[in-house]
């Protein structure tokens, strides 16, 4: 009997045989789990993110699309006092809202190079009609503030809006509100920025000496929502220090190591989906990521920022309009995929204490050189 059961027992070949069984089917589990957790990490993922169809919206009249690998994409910011961006910024929920900030953001065909265009909020422009949230019609209007466009006809209308007055098709679209941009600052670690003047704005509640500061999220959000504590607390100061922010954004995503980090680029992912709008051809992981496998060749030394040259408008002196033909040459340029011209670029300020409006191609109305632009100066809308 026990010469019966010596027999019985695994060789050591056996039992080399039966480890690398368990060791397959441990394996062949971590990997079943694993690709089960990638599974829904992929799938919450894109259920994050919401979308817009603006090509159903906007249909055909639009202008064309190129075909030389040179793209452009609309980057809103959102005033929207809803649900957490209240708790960020304060003030009443009008259930509106309008588009805070607004970049037509051009890539070269390189994929090297780009330009990014700041176009003020308060510039008047010839609003084209658009379909309301509600299916109904807002009528085309001139001389309309430029923000109105999505207040009216939400983002689809901002896009369409954008095309009429530059020319130029408007590939996809991304729109960030208050609380999501914060949130998004704080899970990439924070940002650098430099600011050459001291800034004191008791309406964002930022206070900065001048100099180099580490920012986290609210005090990030503080800074794009700047502008009674730069310059001439107009409009204009804060588009150049929404500029700086996102170069700095650019250097810090460059910088982060997500790759490294599985745990810190699932949590800015996931804070980033929660936080975005974007077209539908755009609104997926998958899209993203090839969007930032496109344009992980530029850095913030390869982006040309300017603000659409404006200057005060006749009729309001509490509105801007396009200067020309500073403005056309400019859209130009881009439409051929060319860089900014020269001498717009050499009219930007230096810092956002010194207006645009400043510059040797604007035309102000001498009466109100220096004021605040819109009807909200008080406010910080």
């Amino acid at each position: 009997m026990a010469e019966q059961q010596k027999d019985q027992q695994p060789t050591p070949a056996g039992r080399h045989r039966r480890g690398l069984r368990i060791a397959g089917l441990s394996l062949a589990a971590v990997l079943l789990v694993g690709a089960g957790f990638a599974g829904f990490v992929y799938w919450k993922l894109n259920q994050n993110i919401t979308s817009v169809d603006v090509d159903s919206l906007l249909g055909h009249a639009r202008p064309p699309a190129s075909t030389s690998g040179d793209f452009n994409i609309l980057l809103l910011g959102s005033d929207s006092r809803a649900g957490a961006n209240r708790a960020k910024v304060g003030g009443a929920n009008d259930g509106t809202a309008r588009s805070d900030t607004a970049m037509v953001v051009h890539v070269e065909r390189d994929h090297k190079h780009g330009s990014v265009v700041s176009i003020p909020r308060d510039t008047l422009v010839d609003r084209p009609a658009c379909t309301k949230a509600d299916g109904s019609t807002a009528p085309a209007v001139s001389g309309a503030m430029f923000n109105s466009a999505y207040e009216v006809g939400g983002a689809a209308c901002a896009v369409k809006t954008v095309e009429d007055i530059t020319g130029l098709r408007m590939d996809h679209f991304v729109e960030i509100d208050f609380a999501g941009f914060a949130n998004f600052i704080d899970a990439i670690g924070g940002v650098d920025v430099t600011t050459t003047v001291d800034i004191k704005d008791r309406q964002s509640g930022l206070t900065l000496a001048r100099g180099t500061h580490h920012l986290g999220g609210d005090q990030a959000l503080a800074f794009v929502r700047t502008r009674h504590g730069v310059g001439d607390g107009s409009d204009l100061g804060r588009t150049e220090l929404q500029q700086q922010m996102m170069k700095s954004i650019i250097s810090q995503a460059h910088d982060a190591g997500l790759l490294a980090n599985p745990v810190k680029l699932y949590s800015v992912a996931d804070t980033l989906t929660r936080s975005i709008t974007a077209d539908t051809d755009l609104a997926s992981v998958n899209a993203l990521v090839g969007l930032s496998q496109t344009l992980k060749g530029i850095g913030a030394a390869d982006l040309s920022t300017v603000t659409l040259p404006v200057h005060y408008a006749p009729s309001n002196p509490n509105r801007v309009v396009a200067t020309e033909p500073q403005a056309s040459r400019l859209w130009a340029a881009l439409k051929d995929d060319g860089p900014i011209p020269v001498d717009i670029l050499a009219q930007q300020p230096a810092n956002p204490a010194n207006s645009p409006l400043s510059a040797p191609s604007a035309t102000p109305s001498p009466a109100r050189v220096g004021s605040p632009l819109g009807p909200r100066a008080a406010g910080h809308r």
